[in-house]
């Protein structure tokens, strides 16, 4: 990958470091020093304006500290200035066992309500962005041209034997992109409104939205919006009985689905009483609505492109949402219990839109465009998309299926295709972009990955320092294959969902484009608080956004107290108007999770740095304590251990009883069978494979060499590990539709591994 880009001169020699220093101040010549550690030269890359070749020099290691002279740059320096505050403290001046109530400096005498003051519903961002640009490119997505259909052998494990069993797998072949315009998408959005209002559904009735992310489900939602409507959202993957409470308790009488789901919903619409009408999107096998006719002949059914071309037909005008409105009733993923429904209103969402849009505003560029393919069932995504459409910035639809090459045929994935600039996605992602660009590199010759992880070593160097103007050569020159990965022009990318690991991050923010992380819920519309550019850090999720303020709480059984020094820690608490004002039609969640005085007890314990931004430790239900008595947050070690190689997914369990947590791991098909290959083992078969000693053990070995290298203590070291060759579904139970862990499910199903692990020992 490298070889090409680089020209390496044939007789390698040395520097002494007072020459670097002379050419690291001749303009003439252009250096960029390749550093581990503490700045011992590793390479050199030397360059004259005159000449494209770039020479790599060898350089001895030495442990002299590279000095740039001030008079180098007069906006950098080796001395870091002292940290800007992002937040302001207000509200009382001590309340016991609470640290002080935190806002941004950009809200301290007011939170943030609304982007504008004419702005105060997700209908007004529509009619806002149709009127300003109303020929920019709002909504992207692609059509299928044909299903390719593929026969592979794969092997399980069925009474500790292997089996080996054929599984047909579906590829797609994909156009471009077509795209509407914000005029257009107005249009359509209007048009969907009225046919809804023709068809019979009357403002303030509420509409299940199940479905799989795609234009058509935003299209649908704000149709809905245009008449004062409320959607419900569930997943498409949650399961009959999640979809079934969902409809039950919001009395839905309209439900919007995918066509490849009218069987889910003939399964469940016999047990919903309130539900008279089902709009389907896409191509329906002909059996399968024969089907759902036949069993609920009382139900009415139109395709969403009838409904649209009623709406055309049939023009209704609009009935505006107030600001107090329920826009949504969006149903968490359920990881325990059945899903709670949260209230949000057009009100909440758009001072989340204003409080966000303020800190980020000013990164945004006309012309940018974000790849849409997160579940927009997930209160990230749904905020993002709106948070886009607000900007002017164009979203283009993809699918976890067919975003890359290897998940499409004859076409580009959506990644490549779209080229996008800006990207939110979950930490699972993060780690499969980081492996897949890893396992590349691996490939490559010695020099390749020596040049590779030179350059990773020294751009972060750079990048630590604030010398951004040393930067770009090593995009350049050696990252370029990497960011042509994501189509070459990402600019921005926003991790949420849980902890992305400090090494994820750093490697992506290095290699790719800066990796921006948020935190948020669902009852706090998503962002609470946002890691911007200008206070980037690893390890933290930013400051409060201006439309929130943020406490923490003593956690007294666990040992965080808002007097801890330096960093006072506890439960994260936030209120604002982008806040919940709690769960659908129940009272006793609400009060267990809201305060009289509206403050949001969020379970999450946080600690504050001394700039004013935030980390999150972990989850208050994930703390244990070991038999020594110290506390351990399975959380964290869950986003160590999961940027380990040989590891797609894990959950850390820990007993009470024994002195050190295992892990449960979904192992990496092609990382396996490199380590089996490496160590000489004669079985090529993956599932045998992660039953093998030696393949456990060099995994637990891997494990362990990323813990030391992130600083855990002793008792955050893994005992032991178990490894999986099937892969975790929520339709297999043991993740939630939004893809977290279903810790109580997993650890059950995998008693019996556990204690051997344990009892091994």
């Amino acid at each position: 990958m490298l070889d090409q880009s680089l020209s390496v001169c044939s007789s390698l020699f040395y520097l002494p470091i007072n020459l670097l220093v002379n050419l690291s101040t001749n303009p003439s010549i252009l250096v960029i020093l390749f550093v581990s550690g503490l700045a011992n030269i590793d390479y050199i890359f030397a360059r004259s304006p005159t000449s494209p070749a770039l020479l790599l020099l060898s350089c001895p290691h030495t442990h002299t500290h590279l000095h740039i002279p001030s008079s180098h740059s007069t906006t950098t320096s080796t001395i870091p200035a002292m940290p800007k505050c992002f937040t302001a403290n207000v509200g009382p001046e001590e309340v016991k066992g609470e640290t002080r109530i935190r806002r941004s400096i950009q809200a301290v005498d007011k939170l943030m309500d609304s982007p504008s003051s004419d702005i105060k519903t997700l209908y007004d961002v529509i009619q806002y962005s149709a009127k300003v640009r109303p020929n920019l490119n709002a909504i992207g997505y692609r059509k299928i041209v044909k299903m390719i259909e593929e026969e592979k052998e794969i092997t399980k494990m069925v009474g500790g034997e292997p089996v080996k069993e054929k599984k047909t797998w579906k590829f797609f072949k994909l156009t471009g992109y077509h795209y509407l315009t914000y005029k257009d998408t107005k249009a359509v959005i209007d048009s969907i409104g009225s046919g809804l209002r023709k068809w019979g559904v009357e403002p303030k009735e509420r509409i299940t939205v199940f479905g799989a992310t795609s234009a058509n489900w935003l299209l649908v939602a704000h149709g809905a919006f245009t008449q004062s409507m409320t959607i419900v959202t569930v997943y498409d993957t949650l399961g009959e009985e999640g979809l079934l409470h969902s409809m039950n308790e919001a009395e839905v009488g309209t439900a919007y689905t995918n066509a490849d789901l009218i069987k889910t919903m003939t399964n469940v619409s016999g047990r919903c009483p309130t539900l008279k009408r089902i709009i389907y999107d896409g191509e329906a096998n002909a059996a399968d609505v024969i089907a759902l006719q036949m069993a609920h002949p009382h139900l009415q059914l139109i395709t969403l492109e009838e409904l649209k071309q009623l709406g055309v037909d049939h023009p209704v005008e609009p009935t505006p949402p107030t600001a107090d409105d329920c826009s949504c009733i969006m149903y968490t993923s359920g990881s325990t219990g059945n899903p709670k429904g949260v209230i949000l209103t057009h009100g909440n969402l758009i001072a989340a839109i204003g409080g966000v849009n303020k800190m980020l505003e000013k990164y945004i560029r006309e012309g940018d465009v974000l790849l849409a393919y997160l579940p927009l069932a997930h209160v990230l995504e749904f905020m993002v998309e709106n948070l886009c459409l607000f900007w002017g910035v164009t979203l283009g639809y993809g699918a976890v299926r067919t975003l890359t090459d290897a998940s499409v045929r004859e076409c580009q994935g959506d990644i490549k295709e779209l080229r996008p600039t800006l990207m939110t996605g979950v930490p699972a992602v993060w780690e499969t972009i980081r492996k897949g660009v890893l396992a590349q590199v691996n490939q490559g010759s010695p020099l390749v990955q020596s040049v590779f992880n030179a350059a990773l070593n020294a751009k972060a160097w750079c990048m630590d320092r604030n010398l951004a103007a040393l930067t770009g050569i090593f995009d350049t020159v050696v990252f370029n294959k990497v960011r042509q990965q994501t189509g070459g022009r990402l600019r921005y990318a926003l991790s949420g969902g849980a902890p992305i690991s400090q090494e994820t991050q750093r490697f992506l923010t290095t290699a790719l484009c800066p990796i921006l992380q948020a935190y948020g819920m669902t009852e706090s519309c998503g962002m609470c608080s946002i890691m911007t550019p200008e206070a980037f850090n690893y390890n933290r999720v930013g400051s409060p956004v201006p439309c929130t303020e943020v406490k923490l709480v003593d956690v007294p059984d666990a040992g965080y107290f808002a007097t801890d020094s330096p960093r006072p820690r506890g439960e994260i608490w936030i209120r604002g108007p982008s806040i919940t004002s709690g769960y659908f039609k129940n009272a006793e969640e609400t009060a267990a999770a809201i305060t009289e005085d509206r403050w949001l007890k969020t379970g999450d314990i946080g600690e504050w740095h001394a700039d004013g931004t935030l980390s999150v430790i972990d989850r208050k239900k994930n703390l244990v304590k070991l038999s020594h008595g110290e506390y351990i947050a399975l959380e964290k070690l869950e986003s160590v251990y999961k940027s380990t190689a040989y590891c797609n997914n894990i959950c850390v369990y820990a007993d009470s009883m024994q002195n050190k947590p295992v892990a449960l791991i979904v192992a990496s098909e092609p990382r396996i069978l490199e380590l089996a290959k490496a160590k000489g083992l004669e079985s090529r078969d993956f599932a045998v494979l992660c039953h093998d000693k030696v393949i456990i053990k060099a995994v637990l070995d891997a494990c362990l060499a990323t813990a030391k290298k992130a600083g855990l203590k002793p008792a955050e070291l893994l005992q032991g590990v178990y490894l999986e060759s099937e892969e975790w579904t929520a339709q297999g139970g043991l993740l939630t539709a939004a893809q977290k862990l279903k810790r109580k499910e997993i650890n059950q199903a995998y008693a019996d591994q556990i204690n051997q692990i344990y009892g091994s020992k």
